[in-house]
């Protein structure tokens, strides 16, 4: 008996460490469709149930808009700070009318509260809210404003305008209206709406529940347990679907995250090290060159770096972009040179050196020669060939990656003659 209480203590501790509590602070900004059924409860249920905790606020009053939340209660709830993500759900049928309609009553006021978020938050994540068409479209304005007349119509022109606000705003977007498209077109047995024709079912708000667990803790909605009433059958089919539309395609719906892509000279630098770095969805850029220097700046599209060593030495070389406390990191080892002689006994011929791209190099290095190149040497600074090969073209990729970090060199023979280039190795990430 004890050896098996042992057992049973020692699975249930092993089960609890597999999957650690994560706890997320967040602001519910809507109106009825997030009230209806009480969304931000859903999905603090939901989280329970599989050992996560959501700490909420909410506020929705009915048929409430953008512009009106930034003048009530809303905005002193974003502005006191704190939060982890902030969901933001405009009026349902406004994000459909007119573009001019649009971009006059709607988009002004997402942005200011975005911008609210981000100055009382930093690192919080601004959410919209992507709702759905109504059953049978917007009957009464589709007979101004033809394209909402349609549940396909309202629905397609929601989908793209809560793109356009995540998009502009850098936000994240959670897609439930595609959730809702996606068990229209594939499960119409689910009933969705309340008998208006606009509200959430039961059915409707746990898509939109399971949605936006997804989206806050990042986790696979199929391992949901709880069903909140439901059929579990239909259940089990909303979360196959949000994992579909939701979970499969994460990355599309999160805001973007920093990036950076680091291209070096094509020529060798010795004891400096040259490259041109571009950062994407990036406030600022720090660079620590291994020396004890740093580089501090604001990111731009592009930027040409250069830094020169005093001493020759293996330096690992760090550049992080940063936005919204997200980061991207980007990390290479740099061997510093002196330029190196040619040792004797390696012949070279008064004829045009093949072209080496990148150079420095990390993984590979591309050898361009006007003519065919019959043979293709590597070689040490001691003149020993490392490697030889014949690919017999213009054109050849070199694989560098078992090589050790340094210099060499890259000697080819063609019908023109022999011909040696310098090529310096370096440790990429």
């Amino acid at each position: 008996m004890k050896k098996q209480l042992f057992f049973l203590t020692t699975l249930l501790l092993a089960t609890t460490l597999a999957h650690a509590q994560t706890v997320k602070k967040v602001l519910f900004v809507g109106n009825s469709y997030t009230e209806v059924n009480n969304l931000p409860n859903m999905v603090s249920d939901i989280a329970n149930s599989l050992g996560d905790r959501l700490v909420y606020e909410s506020n929705t009053p009915g048929g409430c808009t953008f512009s009106q939340h930034c003048q009530n209660r809303s905005m002193e709830l974003i502005r006191r700070g704190g939060w982890d993500a902030v969901v933001l759900q405009e009026q349902s049928q406004y994000p459909a009318f007119p573009d001019e309609q649009v971009q006059r009553e709607v988009f002004p006021y997402a942005q200011q509260l975005v911008e609210a978020v981000y100055a009382a938050s930093p690192c919080a994540e601004p959410m919209f809210y992507m709702t759905w068409g109504r059953k049978y479209g917007d009957e009464h304005n589709g007979r101004i404003f033809p394209p909402i007349g349609s549940y396909e119509g309202m629905d397609s022109l929601l989908a793209l305008r809560y793109r356009m606000m995540a998009d502009q705003n850098d936000a994240s977007l959670c897609p439930v209206g595609r959730v809702w498209h996606y068990l229209r077109d594939n499960h119409p047995e689910i009933e969705l709406y309340q008998p208006d024709n606009s509200h959430p079912s039961v059915s409707g708000t746990y898509a939109a529940a399971c949605s936006f667990y997804t989206m806050l803790f990042l986790r696979n909605p199929e391992e949901i347990t709880f069903d909140a009433t439901l059929d579990p059958d239909m259940a089990a089919t909303i979360r196959a679907a949000v994992r579909a539309v939701v979970f499969d395609s994460l990355s599309g719906w999160q805001r973007p995250q920093p990036n950076i892509e680091i291209v070096f000279a094509d020529t060798a630098s010795y004891m400096s090290v040259s490259f041109s770095l571009a950062t994407t969805h990036a406030d600022s850029v720090s660079i620590h060159w291994g020396d004890g220097s740093d580089t501090l700046f604001t990111a731009p599209a592009t930027q040409d770096l250069h830094h020169l060593y005093a001493h020759e030495g293996e330096y690992t070389i760090s550049v992080t972009a940063s936005r919204h406390c997200m980061s991207a990191e980007y990390s290479f080892t740099y061997t510093a040179t002196q330029e190196p002689s040619i040792p004797e006994g390696i012949a070279t011929a008064s004829i045009a050196s093949p072209v080496l791209f990148p150079n420095p190099a990390s993984h590979q290095v591309k050898v361009d020669y006007t003519q065919t190149i019959n043979t293709i040497e590597l070689l040490d600074l001691q003149g020993r060939v490392i490697r030889c090969l014949h690919p017999q073209a213009n054109h050849f990729t070199l694989n560098l990656s078992n090589l050790p970090s340094g210099s060499y060199l890259i000697r080819i023979h063609s019908p023109a003659g022999m011909a040696t280039s310098r090529l310096i190795k370096v440790k990429g990430r």
